[in-house]
């Protein structure tokens, strides 16, 4: 099966961190994921910006669409990057994002790739 991990964090945390230390944790990050690339157990991993540049795209009234500008001032956190795992049970996928490095400073999520259609909310 395949599964996501997303990287849930603290959208200020950044900006906390010196330099060194947001390159340290990326180090940790890109080996985490090279690790996993080499037991052929990621199809895709990425590191996303701040949500400062984001914008988000919705239909409003009468169907115009909306565009709303970052930072958002209601997010208390924002989704810092992802991991696209693939080949893994879900008894692994747990294991795996259990020792993802981001789950000692970020929230790490574990979410089943599936269609939204399939029925399978609360399923693991």
């Amino acid at each position: 099966m395949s599964y996501a991990l997303l990287i849930i964090e603290d959208p200020a945390q950044r900006s906390e961190r010196s330099r060194a230390e947001g390159e340290a944790l990326y180090a940790q990050m890109a080996a985490f994921g090279a690790a996993l690339h080499d037991k052929r157990q990621l199809k895709a991993a990425e590191s996303l910006g701040s949500h400062q540049g984001a914008q988000r795209v919705r239909s409003g009234p009468q169907g115009r669409m909306q565009i709303t500008d970052g930072p958002f001032a209601e997010a208390k956190e924002m989704i810092g990057g992802f991991f696209l795992l693939q080949n893994v049970s879900h008894a692994e996928a747990l294991e795996i994002a259990q020792r993802c490095p981001a789950a000692q400073w970020a929230t790490v999520e574990l979410r089943r790739l599936a269609p939204c259609f399939d029925g399978s909310e609360g399923q693991a």
